[in-house]
């Protein structure tokens, strides 16, 4: 009624790096990722559909973070955008500056750059009068 809705984040994983696997090259997907393991290298959502990252306490990134939704419990050395939902879980440790549009931070979590809100796309309002006769 108000606008565009926010996009839902996906709620499935279609790809795993698995915990002791470390690729070395920069990661595209579509829908959602998991990575328990190391990526050095850019990780990045491609088109314009709901994307989600799943990092978790023991996975490492080396490299820019580009997504819609991100859940990260590990270690990230680079940039984060997250254009609608970033939470920021207990063992987060990110080294870079972070663009979000909304923002959960556990007690525990520390972020060594900028944090950077940046509203989602400009939501249109259409007001209607009521007719006086």
């Amino acid at each position: 009624m108000f606008g565009k809705k926010s996009k839902k984040p996906s709620n499935r994983i279609d790809s795993l790096i698995g915990a002791g696997t470390r690729v070395v090259g920069d990661v595209h997907f579509r829908g959602g990722l998991r990575i328990d393991g190391e990526v050095v290298g850019n990780v990045r959502a491609d088109g314009d559909e709901s994307s989600t990252l799943v990092l978790s306490e023991h996975a490492r990134i080396e490299g820019a973070v580009s997504v819609t939704h991100a859940m990260v419990n590990g270690l990230v050395n680079g940039p984060i955008v997250s254009s609608e939902f970033l939470e920021l879980q207990p063992q987060a440790r990110i080294s870079g500056d972070v663009v979000y549009n909304r923002l959960e931070v556990h007690l525990g979590a520390i972020v060594k750059g900028q944090l950077e809100h940046q509203n989602a796309a400009p939501r249109a309002i259409e007001l209607k009068l009521a007719s006086g006769s």
